[in-house]
């Protein structure tokens, strides 16, 4: 009887031990969400692996929101928004703005002014693209939003994830992570949604517009603009201070010519270790809980509405520039389109574009300017927005 009651109370134990296993599986806790966002990250690996849309970016993000919708009994300190995990102090450089700066240090770093010194009213056409920021601004205030996360929102239409990143972690911290995921998305899928714009907003004969080849820049101008350049921008928009300080810190390391140590440091290892903590952590950031809301698709539509506007601004304007310049000095509007500051994506774009009414034609060089703008214009709004709604 004792052996008897000795074991029923050991079957007891096992059962108990075994539910308590599977309460703390992913298969206790799985929902449809959480299916949901595992097949969009398998979704984002595919166009990374296959079609080889920005594997650097869509790869750490795909695989981080696979690692982010895995589901897990709650308490056990290993998720992204859990307190002491690995996951949530590697998201404190989201969530607190820290990468974002190191990002533009290293693109900083491998950015070549050039075209936008040999051309510098190329400038205007980066300027102009960021109307898609303002113009997304207002709608997304049109439906309702608040004005800080109106802000956070149109800042998408830059195509410029650091800077969302960095504007949406002060003004609208609870939406971080469907912005930056909108905002690297919109910046992979690049060759996928400009061409339809450009076409659509251009002639034959301005697609076959030649433009001068640039002219050669000296080795002064390339190191005195990042000197000049961050006084001018930062006085007038200090909020962009992180930003644009990190950005023309590392151009001025590349091209001071005597820091390449530190140049090939911010532009290699530097920058690839945090493209690789911030893609995962903002995957991670998708867990279906926080991110399947309504919220979430308007930001999504409201993000592609900011990168047609800012595609088509920036087409737009050159062709309203070249209505004053003279015949020889016109401009490709094909080149419009690099005003946004996926670099070098978009200036690509520009160039293969062209390459498809005239093989002859090479834009790449012309497209660099309004593209290295872009980057600019982009931090630049995000001040102006900061200094405003924060």
């Amino acid at each position: 009887m004792v052996a008897l009651e000795s074991s029923i109370g050991f079957l007891d134990f096992v059962q108990s031990q075994l539910i308590q296993f599977f309460n703390y599986t992913s298969y206790a806790n799985f929902t449809l969400g959480n299916g949901i966002m595992i097949i969009i990250g398998m979704i984002f690996l595919y166009l990374a692996i296959s079609k080889e849309f920005s594997p650097m970016l869509l790869i750490p993000i795909g695989f981080g929101v696979i690692v982010g919708n895995i589901p897990f009994f709650p308490g056990l300190e290993i998720g992204v928004y859990e307190h002491g995990s690995v996951l949530n102090t590697l998201y404190h450089g989201v969530r607190n703005g820290w990468y974002p700066p190191l990002i533009f240090l290293g693109i900083g770093a491998m950015t070549d002014f050039s075209a936008l010194l040999s051309n510098p009213k190329l400038i205007l056409v980066g300027a102009a693209a960021q109307f898609g920021i303002f113009g997304a601004y207002m709608i997304a205030l049109a439906i309702g939003f608040n004005p800080a996360e109106a802000g956070a929102i149109g800042i998408i239409g830059g195509a410029d994830g650091p800077t969302a990143i960095f504007l949406a972690s002060k003004l609208a911290p609870e939406l971080l992570g469907a912005i930056a995921v909108c905002a690297y998305s919109y910046m992979a899928l690049v060759p996928v949604i400009q061409p339809p714009v450009m076409r659509l907003f251009t002639t034959k004969k301005e697609r076959l517009i030649r433009m001068k080849p640039p002219r050669q820049v000296s080795k002064s101008e390339k190191i005195i603009f990042p000197i000049l350049a961050f006084i001018l921008t930062c006085t007038i928009v200090p909020p962009a201070i992180p930003l644009l300080g990190m950005l023309f810190f590392g151009n001025l390391l590349k091209e001071s010519g005597v820091t390449k140590r530190l140049a090939a440091t911010a532009s290699g290892a530097l920058i690839d270790i945090v493209t690789i903590l911030i893609g995962l952590t903002v995957g991670c950031s998708t867990q279906a809980t926080t991110f399947l809301t309504a919220k979430s698709i308007g930001i999504f539509v409201l993000g592609a509405c900011s990168f047609i506007i800012a595609t088509a601004a920036g087409v737009l304007f050159v062709k309203f520039m070249n209505l004053f310049l003279k015949e020889g000095n016109k401009i490709n509007p094909l080149i419009g389109n690099a005003g946004v500051s996926a670099v070098p994506d978009s200036a690509r774009v520009s160039h293969k574009i062209g390459q498809q009414y005239d093989k002859t034609n090479y834009l790449l060089m012309h497209a660099m300017g309004p593209n290295v703008a872009g980057v600019i214009g982009s931090a630049v709004a995000a001040g102006v927005l900061l200094s405003f709604l924060y």
